[in-house]
């Protein structure tokens, strides 16, 4: 290098021309650019040199004849030509091949665009080797890939300011992994997995990188509420329905799959009784009473028979399993089935005729069951009725409506009899809580005489459907619970009667569990029992219709003894879970009342 000698420099990365001025010591130069400012460089420092006989205030226009020939999309033309040969270039044969001509400007041009480019050519040393057709196609997928997620990047944060201001967005299907990982990361914290992209779009909005701050911005974007309930997104609880699902229910709903009990008893003559809250869509039991010719009263307990829609093994039904229970939480219900199913033709509408699983008992004089059977029927549902209903007409007498005084009086009857069997009652009351547009209604629920009249006949239900399993071997999920060891008499009469007592002897009872083999349930008095009545909201009772009506038809059943052990179990796990999300979001919304 020599005075006046044009050469190219980095400057915190940045590429720059200096004309050379002079020696500093025994290798370095002091070189001046266009505005004059001196720089000392070491030789290593020179990333290329253009020639000689040029002054400081030649750079201007130098880099100006430059920036004319810039053409990135050139060196394709040019790569085409050299890779077939696997020839290499430098930047003198490049201007050559390029524009024809290797002076200095077009040289410099030359080495500009190949020390620039990423995708045709690599250096190796003084020269550029064009690289194979197979590793240039895999670059320009992946700068493909690279400009569509920058654009789809600004498209995000563009939409992302709009609803910020309160507009409305239609988000894209681009956005969803990065509002899904803010989701994730609101909802657990530093457990949540790819938490980049929620890190990533907070950094950018100046906003705190915490759980708290993605929580925050899901609200402020008007995509969560600001009761967003947590403990239920925390919970492996499916909220939507798969599609497939949803189309199976369709084409139910148009095509309903044959009747496997084609048999079934038409019980339509009886005055039926539905008896629920006001609120309650999913009606899935109804009473009877039957006057025999000698006299005596039959009971009957109609149950809602979803495994008329379904078949153990379809697509409803594994969606069924895999939810396992109906959640009922104070903003609403996650249904077990879809609503079009549940509330629909699975469900005893009044005044419809509809299919059920009945349970027809006769008691003795003292409330134990004295004769029962158990058949696939058809009902025709009269009174649809609240509990508050039923109070009344129990209270006044309503002597139109004999058959529910008689149903009231065999519940009363039950009830001592399960008492003198060692039947631990435990009355507490319980609260409703409710949310509609942030407003919070708790009511609580007292003991009625309608609810005990219906908890009676459930039980009842309950019992008859075990005795049948037992007594045929069958292997149903049934309900028990050990004895519990109370404190002696004299120490729970010290205590407050009432909430305080009862309190006191519920700390003592152990949890029920539920197993294929029948076996005492201690609080409720009976020596083997079973939940049936309850087949659209829970799926265990769903279990036990599937293997009863099988058995009645005179089939296999269609789970062995091992599956329903598996079914049981998952079936409980997935419960407790369910039961928890209840209670944390009932707490929840107790203190925001």
């Amino acid at each position: 290098m020599e005075k006046g000698t044009l050469v190219e420099f980095r400057l915190n990365g940045e590429r720059r021309l200096a004309v050379a001025e002079r020696p500093e010591g025994k290798k370095h130069w002091i070189v001046l650019d266009e505005r004059g400012q001196s720089h000392t460089l070491h030789p290593r420092q020179v990333t290329y040199e253009v020639g000689d006989g040029y002054k400081p205030s030649d750079i201007p226009q130098f880099l100006k004849a430059t920036q004319a020939n810039l053409d990135p999309s050139s060196l394709e033309v040019a790569w085409e030509l050299l890779v077939e040969e696997g020839e290499t270039v430098d930047p003198a044969e490049m201007a050559l091949l390029l524009f024809s001509d290797q002076s200095p400007v077009f040289c410099y041009t030359a080495h500009c665009l190949l020390s620039e480019d990423r995708l045709y050519f690599k250096q190796k040393g003084e020269r550029y080797e064009p690289r194979p057709k197979a590793q240039v196609a895999e670059l320009k997928h992946q700068l493909e890939m690279e400009a569509q997620r920058q654009l789809e990047w600004d498209g995000f944060l563009s939409r992302v300011a709009q609803a910020l201001t309160g507009q409305a967005v239609e988000w894209q299907s681009s956005d969803r992994p990065r509002l899904e990982a803010l989701e994730r990361f609101a909802t657990l914290g530093e457990d949540a997995t790819h938490r980049t992209p929620a890190l990533e779009t907070l950094l950018h909005l100046k906003r705190p990188e915490t759980p708290e701050a993605a929580f925050q911005l899901l609200v402020d974007l008007g995509l969560w509420s600001p009761h967003e309930n947590l403990f239920l997104r925390r919970s492996q609880i499916p909220v939507q329905f798969p599609s497939k699902v949803l189309e199976v229910v369709h084409q139910r709903l148009l095509s309903p799959p044959p009747d496997l009990n084609s048999d079934r008893l038409d019980l339509t003559h009886l005055k039926v009784y539905t008896i629920d809250d006001e609120s309650t869509r999913e009606i899935d039991d109804g009473l009877s009473l039957e006057y025999l010719p000698d006299g005596t009263q039959r009971l009957w307990i109609h149950i809602a028979d979803p495994s008329r829609w379904l078949e153990p093994g379809d697509e409803l039904d594994l969606e069924a399993r895999r939810r396992s229970t109906t959640l009922y939480l104070p903003t609403g219900m996650v249904p077990m089935f879809p609503a079009e199913l549940a509330t629909g033709p699975m469900s005893l509408v009044q005044g419809k005729v509809c299919c059920a699983l009945s349970f027809g008992v006769i008691l003795d004089p003292a409330g134990a069951i004295q004769d029962y059977r158990i058949h696939p029927s058809l009902i025709k549902a009269t009174y649809r009725l609240t509990y508050e209903d039923v109070d009344e007409m129990l209270e006044l007498g309503v002597t139109a409506e004999s058959e529910l005084e008689a149903i009231a009086q065999w519940a009363k009857r039950r009830q001592e009899w399960r008492q003198s069997q060692g039947a631990i009652s435990i009355h507490m009351p319980e609260s409703s809580i409710k949310v509609s547009d942030d407003e919070i209604i708790i009511q609580v629920l007292n003991d009625s005489p309608a609810r005990q009249l219906v908890a009676e006949m459930m039980i009842l239900a309950g019992e008859v459907a075990a005795r049948y399993g037992q007594t045929h071997n069958l292997p149903l999920p049934f309900r028990y619970q050990p004895q519990p060891e109370l404190p002696p008499e004299e120490e729970l009469l010290l205590l407050p009667a009432g909430p305080v007592r009862a309190c006191a002897i519920r700390r003592c009872m152990p949890r029920s569990e539920m197993g294929i083999t029948p076996a005492r349930h201690a609080s409720l008095g009976l020596d083997t029992y079973t939940q049936v009545t309850s087949p659209i909201r829970r799926y265990s009772d769903l279990l036990a219709h599937f293997q009863i009506k099988a058995h009645l038809r005179g089939e296999t059943l269609p789970f062995s003894v091992e599956e329903m052990k598996e079914l049981t179990m998952s079936i409980s796990t997935t419960v407790q879970e369910a039961t928890l999300v209840e209670r944390q979001t009932n707490k929840y919304w107790g203190l925001e009342f």
